[in-house]
């Protein structure tokens, strides 16, 4: 006989050690049900499952969310009647070609056996937002238009942008992979960029939020780091307080995560994971010694309220704790892909090398992002890791 759980609590956070079938659908029912579990999942539902499919990288890699853990979930979804799509929007090129290679590589295709839909459908939407805070205008993917309810599987990674890629962070996913280059150019302060992703969270408002934290992502994340087992499952009927207890488990203050910070000031969740109601025992699940990186816009609260920099635009010591991209001539293979991937288009080629114009470099860490070799790195100065950012 199952044990009853409570089904009122904001997050759970339960033990998944493997990605064995057993061990995840015992953690997905357990964590789901603790936070109310699938009542309202109907016969005939259609509900997409928003994943992280950041690039085509093996399961092991670490980046993208495990098929273990979304076949499991088709499982659970299916057997209320409901019909399952699982879909994401890559950076770079979104179309049918691209996807399906995407699939291929990320496992899913174990998924899709079960009777979930891989998402094909790559055409693209606009809606106007007068209600957002920055992101007044979000263009976005339309497969998630044609569902009853959107469920936010994410992937728990460090981020070079945004200290921490969870589940707010993953609706990010909803921009079509042309277009996310554009948003980081047209909200270069990470502030800014935070409530943006805010907004786009807020118009999509996913029914459940999962995350993957079974083998998570430390250092230069999220695509290149390093992959950690984590060994546990975070679930939410909200994204912001499920990134509030993921990032403080991580070791990360509140206002160390751009997107937690903007979740706070927007009353969209509590200033401190002790005000949650908690199914599982966090102290257990605590990590230490997590290999982070320090979100930019969180560098210049290190010196305080009222310092040199908010009151004199202090530019010369804002460019000395502000995280930067920093290249591994080791690794760099020459493609040029951080060149053509870079929104502000401030890298060049030079002699097969890139070359960046930190003058202009807005920090978005696209290159860092979409390196295929782990070439372009989060560097950090003395003074910055002095002050505290790894």
């Amino acid at each position: 006989m199952k044990a009853v759980v409570a089904a009122d609590h904001d997050v759970a956070v339960v033990r998944c050690t493997d990605y064995g079938s057993q061990t995840c659908r015992a953690a997905l029912e357990t964590a789901i049900g603790a936070v109310g579990g699938l009542d309202w999942v109907l016969p005939g539902m259609r509900i997409a499952v928003k994943a992280n499919l950041v690039r085509a990288m093996k399961p092991e890699a670490a980046a993208t969310t495990h098929p273990a853990l979304l076949c499991e979930l088709t499982k659970l979804l299916t057997a209320r009647g409901a019909s399952v799509v699982i879909g994401d929007s890559p950076g770079g090129l979104f179309n049918p070609a691209r996807m399906s290679h995407v699939y291929d590589v990320t496992g899913l295709r174990a998924c899709e056996k079960l009777g979930a839909e891989l998402n094909t459908d790559c055409s693209q939407k606009t809606a106007q937002v007068p209600e957002a805070r920055v992101a007044k205008t979000i263009d976005y993917t339309a497969w998630l238009d044609g569902v009853d309810a959107i469920i936010d599987f994410c992937k728990l990674k460090t981020h070079a942008q945004m200290g921490m890629s969870c589940a707010v962070k993953n609706m990010f996913g909803a921009v079509p992979g042309t277009m996310k280059p554009e948003y980081h150019y047209r909200y270069p302060d990470p502030a800014d960029f935070a409530n943006a992703i805010v907004d786009i969270f807020e118009r999509f408002r996913p029914r459940l939020c999962l995350c993957d934290a079974v083998t998570g992502m430390e250092g230069n994340g999220p695509t290149m780091g390093t992959p950690r087992d984590f060994g546990m499952l975070l679930a939410s009927r909200s994204g912001y307080e499920l990134d509030l207890l993921a990032a403080e488990l991580l070791g990360y203050e509140p206002a160390q995560i751009p997107t937690v910070e903007a979740s706070i000031k927007r009353g969209l969740c509590p200033e401190s994971a002790a005000s949650l109601n908690v199914f599982g025992e966090p102290d257990d699940f605590r990590q230490d010694g997590v290999e982070r990186l320090q979100a930019q816009s969180t560098m210049t609260q290190l010196l305080g309220d009222g310092n040199a920099i908010s009151r004199l635009g202090n530019r010369v010591v804002k460019s000395l704790i502000d995280p930067f991209p920093k290249l591994d001539p080791t690794l760099c293979t020459g493609c040029g892909g951080c060149a053509r991937m870079c929104p502000a288009k401030v890298i060049t080629m030079k002699k097969g090398r890139p070359r960046i114009d930190r003058r202009h470099c807005i920090h978005c860490f696209c290159c860092q992002e979409f390196c295929p070799q782990g070439a372009m790195k989060a560097g950090r100065r003395a003074v910055a890791r002095l002050l505290g950012g790894k």
